[in-house]
Protein backbone atom coordinates (compact mmCIF):
# COMPACT_ATOMS: atom_id res chain seq x y z
CA UNK A 1 0.00 0.00 0.00
CA UNK A 2 1.20 3.34 -0.82
CA UNK A 3 0.43 6.53 2.10
CA UNK A 4 1.62 9.77 0.48
CA UNK A 5 2.63 12.84 3.04
CA UNK A 6 1.14 15.52 2.60
CA UNK A 7 3.91 17.41 4.49
CA UNK A 8 5.28 17.42 1.08
CA UNK A 9 2.50 18.64 -0.88
CA UNK A 10 1.67 22.14 -1.94
CA UNK A 11 0.14 23.81 1.06
CA UNK A 12 -1.39 26.83 -0.74
CA UNK A 13 -2.85 24.15 -3.12
CA UNK A 14 -3.96 21.24 -0.63
CA UNK A 15 -7.38 20.63 -1.43
CA UNK A 16 -5.58 20.02 -5.15
CA UNK A 17 -2.82 17.70 -4.06
CA UNK A 18 -5.68 15.81 -1.84
CA UNK A 19 -7.94 15.27 -4.65
CA UNK A 20 -4.81 14.27 -7.07
CA UNK A 21 -4.24 11.53 -4.34
CA UNK A 22 -8.20 10.87 -4.26
CA UNK A 23 -7.36 10.00 -8.11
CA UNK A 24 -4.21 8.14 -7.80
CA UNK A 25 -3.64 4.13 -6.46
CA UNK A 26 -2.66 5.11 -3.28
CA UNK A 27 -4.15 3.80 0.03
CA UNK A 28 -3.87 6.26 2.50
CA UNK A 29 -2.78 10.01 3.10
CA UNK A 30 -0.45 10.24 5.59
CA UNK A 31 -0.74 13.20 8.04
CA UNK A 32 2.75 13.78 9.61
CA UNK A 33 1.85 16.41 12.83
CA UNK A 34 5.19 17.69 14.49
CA UNK A 35 5.17 19.96 17.91
CA UNK A 36 8.67 21.45 17.40
CA UNK A 37 9.39 19.27 20.64
CA UNK A 38 9.50 15.60 19.80
CA UNK A 39 11.18 16.98 16.35
CA UNK A 40 12.83 19.59 15.61
CA UNK A 41 10.43 20.77 13.24
CA UNK A 42 6.82 22.51 13.69
CA UNK A 43 4.31 20.91 10.63
CA UNK A 44 0.75 21.68 11.62
CA UNK A 45 -1.83 20.71 13.72
CA UNK A 46 -5.63 19.69 13.88
CA UNK A 47 -7.38 22.34 11.63
CA UNK A 48 -5.02 21.12 8.84
CA UNK A 49 -5.90 17.53 9.56
CA UNK A 50 -9.78 18.85 9.79
CA UNK A 51 -9.31 20.13 6.37
CA UNK A 52 -7.70 17.03 4.71
CA UNK A 53 -10.65 14.57 6.22
CA UNK A 54 -13.09 17.16 4.65
CA UNK A 55 -11.38 16.54 1.20
CA UNK A 56 -9.70 13.15 0.98
CA UNK A 57 -11.75 10.12 0.28
CA UNK A 58 -8.97 7.90 1.71
CA UNK A 59 -8.68 7.16 4.84
CA UNK A 60 -6.31 9.70 7.16
CA UNK A 61 -3.34 8.18 8.42
CA UNK A 62 -2.02 10.32 11.08
CA UNK A 63 1.18 10.07 12.85
CA UNK A 64 1.93 11.81 15.93
CA UNK A 65 5.54 12.97 16.47
CA UNK A 66 4.55 15.03 18.88
CA UNK A 67 5.08 14.63 23.21
CA UNK A 68 2.74 13.91 25.66
CA UNK A 69 0.01 11.99 22.66
CA UNK A 70 -2.22 10.91 24.68
CA UNK A 71 -3.35 14.62 25.36
CA UNK A 72 -4.32 14.94 21.72
CA UNK A 73 -5.60 11.39 20.70
CA UNK A 74 -9.34 12.38 21.11
CA UNK A 75 -9.10 15.65 18.71
CA UNK A 76 -6.88 13.84 16.01
CA UNK A 77 -9.79 10.99 15.67
CA UNK A 78 -12.49 13.63 15.74
CA UNK A 79 -10.75 15.44 13.16
CA UNK A 80 -10.68 12.83 10.86
CA UNK A 81 -7.82 10.48 11.98
CA UNK A 82 -8.68 6.61 10.61
CA UNK A 83 -5.13 5.20 11.96
CA UNK A 84 -3.27 7.09 14.86
CA UNK A 85 0.50 6.37 15.21
CA UNK A 86 2.11 7.50 18.50
CA UNK A 87 5.89 6.84 19.12
CA UNK A 88 7.17 4.71 21.55
CA UNK A 89 10.01 7.03 22.51
CA UNK A 90 6.91 9.75 23.61
CA UNK A 91 4.94 7.09 25.61
CA UNK A 92 5.24 6.32 29.24
CA UNK A 93 2.12 4.12 29.06
CA UNK A 94 1.95 2.50 25.49
CA UNK A 95 -0.33 0.01 26.03
CA UNK A 96 -3.00 2.25 27.68
CA UNK A 97 -2.04 4.66 25.15
CA UNK A 98 -2.75 2.25 22.42
CA UNK A 99 -5.97 0.95 24.27
CA UNK A 100 -7.20 4.34 24.08
CA UNK A 101 -6.88 4.80 20.41
CA UNK A 102 -9.47 1.69 20.71
CA UNK A 103 -11.75 3.34 22.51
CA UNK A 104 -11.91 6.16 20.18
CA UNK A 105 -12.90 3.91 17.21
CA UNK A 106 -9.39 4.52 15.83
CA UNK A 107 -7.00 2.54 14.48
CA UNK A 108 -3.65 2.38 16.85
CA UNK A 109 -0.27 2.38 15.25
CA UNK A 110 3.32 2.42 16.96
CA UNK A 111 6.11 4.38 15.35
CA UNK A 112 10.06 3.51 16.18
CA UNK A 113 12.64 5.75 15.82
CA UNK A 114 15.89 4.38 13.49
CA UNK A 115 17.66 3.69 16.81
CA UNK A 116 15.16 1.99 19.08
CA UNK A 117 15.07 -1.80 17.69
CA UNK A 118 11.99 -3.37 17.13
CA UNK A 119 12.03 -5.96 19.75
CA UNK A 120 10.57 -3.24 22.10
CA UNK A 121 7.27 -3.93 20.67
CA UNK A 122 7.53 -7.92 21.55
CA UNK A 123 4.98 -7.15 24.55
CA UNK A 124 2.01 -5.10 22.39
CA UNK A 125 2.52 -6.32 18.76
CA UNK A 126 -1.04 -8.32 18.92
CA UNK A 127 -2.41 -4.92 19.83
CA UNK A 128 -1.23 -3.54 17.47
CA UNK A 129 -2.85 -2.77 13.32
CA UNK A 130 0.07 -0.79 12.32
CA UNK A 131 4.04 -0.48 13.11
CA UNK A 132 5.90 2.90 11.74
CA UNK A 133 9.64 1.85 11.38
CA UNK A 134 11.42 5.28 10.39
CA UNK A 135 13.86 4.91 7.31
CA UNK A 136 14.91 8.03 8.60
CA UNK A 137 15.72 10.61 11.39
CA UNK A 138 12.06 11.98 12.31
CA UNK A 139 11.28 16.22 11.91
CA UNK A 140 12.04 16.84 8.28
CA UNK A 141 11.17 15.42 4.71
CA UNK A 142 14.03 14.97 1.87
CA UNK A 143 16.25 12.90 4.09
CA UNK A 144 18.79 9.76 3.14
CA UNK A 145 17.36 6.22 3.47
CA UNK A 146 19.02 4.63 6.25
CA UNK A 147 19.87 1.22 4.80
CA UNK A 148 19.87 -0.70 7.79
CA UNK A 149 16.09 -0.34 8.05
CA UNK A 150 16.00 -3.62 5.33
CA UNK A 151 16.90 -5.92 8.43
CA UNK A 152 15.06 -4.31 10.78
CA UNK A 153 12.25 -4.72 8.96
CA UNK A 154 12.95 -8.36 8.43
CA UNK A 155 13.07 -8.47 12.04
CA UNK A 156 9.66 -7.34 12.37
CA UNK A 157 8.13 -9.43 9.93
CA UNK A 158 9.70 -12.04 11.68
CA UNK A 159 8.36 -11.01 15.15
CA UNK A 160 5.10 -10.50 13.25
CA UNK A 161 4.89 -14.50 12.32
CA UNK A 162 5.83 -15.69 15.81
CA UNK A 163 3.26 -13.41 17.98
CA UNK A 164 0.59 -14.59 15.26
CA UNK A 165 -0.25 -11.04 15.14
CA UNK A 166 -1.71 -8.92 12.48
CA UNK A 167 -0.41 -5.45 12.16
CA UNK A 168 0.97 -3.69 9.09
CA UNK A 169 4.79 -2.36 8.58
CA UNK A 170 4.64 0.87 7.57
CA UNK A 171 8.15 2.42 6.25
CA UNK A 172 8.35 6.24 6.33
CA UNK A 173 10.80 8.12 5.32
CA UNK A 174 13.55 8.23 2.04
CA UNK A 175 10.80 5.70 0.10
CA UNK A 176 11.56 6.06 -3.47
CA UNK A 177 11.98 3.84 -6.90
CA UNK A 178 15.12 2.17 -6.46
CA UNK A 179 14.41 0.60 -2.79
CA UNK A 180 10.35 0.26 -2.56
CA UNK A 181 10.49 -3.26 -3.53
CA UNK A 182 13.29 -4.43 -1.54
CA UNK A 183 11.24 -3.04 1.42
CA UNK A 184 8.22 -4.91 0.23
CA UNK A 185 10.48 -8.35 0.23
CA UNK A 186 11.37 -7.41 3.30
CA UNK A 187 7.99 -7.75 5.12
CA UNK A 188 6.74 -4.08 4.41
CA UNK A 189 3.21 -3.37 3.69
CA UNK A 190 2.37 0.45 3.60
CA UNK A 191 4.90 2.95 2.03
CA UNK A 192 5.04 6.64 3.06
CA UNK A 193 6.21 8.75 0.63
CA UNK A 194 6.52 12.74 0.41
CA UNK A 195 8.91 14.65 -1.46
CA UNK A 196 9.25 11.50 -4.17
CA UNK A 197 5.46 12.59 -5.21
CA UNK A 198 5.36 15.63 -4.85
CA UNK A 199 8.24 16.66 -6.24
CA UNK A 200 7.56 14.63 -9.25
CA UNK A 201 6.76 15.74 -12.96
CA UNK A 202 3.83 13.50 -12.67
CA UNK A 203 2.78 12.74 -8.64
CA UNK A 204 -0.10 10.21 -9.64
CA UNK A 205 2.00 7.79 -12.63
CA UNK A 206 4.52 8.16 -9.17
CA UNK A 207 2.29 6.70 -6.89
CA UNK A 208 0.89 4.05 -9.42
CA UNK A 209 4.64 3.28 -10.44
CA UNK A 210 5.56 2.76 -6.47
CA UNK A 211 2.12 0.54 -6.02
CA UNK A 212 3.49 -1.82 -9.50
CA UNK A 213 7.24 -1.94 -7.61
CA UNK A 214 5.45 -3.30 -4.66
CA UNK A 215 3.37 -5.97 -6.36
Amino acid sequence: MIAPSILAADFANLQRDLEMINRSEADYVHVDIMDGLFVPNISFGIPVCEAAHRHATKPLDVHLMIVDPDRYLEAFRTAGAHILTVHYEACTHLHRTVQRIRELGARPGVALNPHTPVEVLSEILPDLALVLVMSVNPGFGGQKFIENTYRKVERLAALRQASEADFLIEIDGGVNAQNAALLSQAGADVLVAGNFVFSAPDPEATIADLKKKTR
